[in-house]
């Protein structure tokens, strides 16, 4: 089945002045506003809620009469979605990233890291618009490279969601000694976050998940609020906090904006969150939503714990309370920690599993084959998230690890890459496009830079041994505050 479906004779409507973001370059069966063909039947469907489904879409086919359909979120689902994808893990490495390198540089990294992966992740949207047919950045890949470039792209993106996903069973292992003061061995609680994980993410639509994420988003914002309540309280070490850090070696210094640029992971799921929008044209709202809630949180997060906590700050930074306060605030967190897991283990397996049943019908069915294919991807991934957990049982140099081999190309270089491709033909056309191009060229430069210097600081510190011992029982939860 050929990646583009071309029609002969088929003529798009848009002017020659439009933007790239209206107009394919290559011949396309155009598509109107609500996202059907000019040719499409007329005939239609509805979902369980009663709204509109279309006869035919570029990535799920025909859902008309389908058990399960996928096109079915509005703007506030994907919102919350990215809200809990993106406000997770991340923020709770912010602010010993902000003890080490200062409060002005920590913070100015935050705010413009945040602004930069704002403009990026509007980029998808765009490209998503231009392109109906892409559903991951590997159909992006492929689009640009062909056969090659779709498994390169399929690849890293499945990488990176096990890796974060890893990261999230890791973090359950980690709360779970925190809260029972280390009463049973880690590998345990690892493989009881594991299930949990997996059994939460067996629902094959985004839609149900997206209920589980407001959960997800109420309890980071609470787990972060009560933590940070009971450190101004308490006050560990008032008055403290450093301006600029000083006498940082580089090697050192890049751990922590690793972990800044982690808080900004969730591009690699974009697009098959548009995918499932009913009106792709929603997702800047989603968008616009996400990242000013997450810019303001984090700056405000990373400021309040660090001049309470001081130099001393834990990480994951909830451990900067006191003993009782810790405990309730890593309670809190556990639907973060797990949901924010499943929605990105949602976004792998669906990839894998749209691109096994591609050209049939099975992905909208409920018999046997569609459901045990879907559980056997689940429990594969999830399985090889577990190991990846336990071979790398180090909170922040896991996170670090993942900022640096993919982070840095799908937050920021590749969006960049492909603001160029979609723009080819007119990259120097006038003074804005000019700029543009520039911008962009330097994004996807920046996203380079960050890989290549991300990876030497984390090489650096898996041959120094700060990995820690792979498949131990050993206590992987450390305070680095007293009592």
């Amino acid at each position: 089945m050929p990646f583009l479906t071309v029609k002969q004779g088929s003529t798009s409507s848009a002017s020659s002045d439009e933007t790239p973001i209206a107009r394919l370059e290559t011949a396309v069966v155009a598509t109107k506003d609500d996202g059907s063909s000019h040719n499409a039947p007329k005939n239609e469907d509805t979902d369980p809620e009663g709204q509109a489904i279309h006869a035919s879409d570029p990535v799920f086919g025909n859902e008309v009469g389908a058990a399960i359909h996928y096109k079915t979120m509005s703007w506030w689902h994907v919102g919350v979605l990215m809200v809990a994808e993106n406000i997770s893990l991340g923020v709770l490495a912010l602010p010993q990233a902000i003890a080490v390198l200062g409060l002005v540089p920590g913070l100015l990294l935050v705010f413009f890291l945040g602004i930069i992966a704002g403009y990026t992740g509007f980029i998808i949207g765009q490209f998503k618009e231009a392109f109906p047919q892409v559903q991951s950045f590997a159909d992006c890949g492929e689009l640009i490279a062909g056969p090659i470039g779709r498994e390169i792209m399929a690849v890293s993106q499945i990488l990176i969601l096990v890796f974060i996903m890893a990261a999230h069973v890791l973090s359950f292992a980690i709360a779970f000694n925190a809260i029972t003061d280390h009463a049973r061995c880690t590998v345990l609680f690892s493989a009881i976050g594991l299930i949990v994980c997996f059994v939460l993410g067996l629902p094959r639509t985004l839609k149900n998940v997206s209920y589980l994420s407001i959960f997800s988003c109420c309890s980071v914002i609470i787990a972060v609020i009560v933590a940070m309540t009971g450190i101004a309280i308490s006050k560990p070490s008032t008055g403290q906090a450093l301006t600029v850090g000083a006498d940082i070696p580089v090697v050192k210094g890049l751990g922590p904006v690793m972990n800044i640029i982690l808080a900004y992971a969730g591009h690699v799921a974009f697009f098959g969150f548009c995918a499932e929008l009913k009106n792709p044209k929603d997702f800047p709202k989603a968008l616009a939503f996400m990242q000013t809630l997450a810019v303001s949180f984090y700056m405000l997060i990373s400021t309040v714990i660090y001049y309470y906590a001081g130099p001393m700050v834990a990480s994951p930074a909830l451990g900067s309370a006191s003993p009782t306060v810790r405990k309730v605030s890593f309670g809190i967190a556990l639907p973060t920690i797990v949901i924010a897991g499943v929605i990105n283990g949602s976004v792998a397996c669906k990839y894998i599993y749209v691109r096994m049943w591609k050209g049939t019908d099975v992905i909208h069915q409920s018999s046997f084959k569609s459901v045990g294919s879907w559980v056997a991807i689940c429990a594969t991934l999830w399985i090889l998230s577990f190991v990846i957990a336990e071979a790398i049982p180090n909170f922040n140099l896991l996170l670090g690890l993942i900022a640096a081999l993919f982070c840095s190309w799908f937050s920021y270089g590749l969006p960049g890459f492909l603001w160029l491709y979609m723009n080819k033909s007119k990259l120097f056309s006038t003074k804005w496009k000019t700029a543009l191009t520039v911008l962009n060229s330097s994004i996807f430069l920046l996203g380079a830079t960050i890989c290549i210097m991300g990876m030497w600081s984390s090489g650096y510190e898996l041959s120094s041994g700060a990995a820690g011992k792979p498949f131990s029982c050993a206590n992987n939860w450390k305070s680095s505050i007293a009592g």
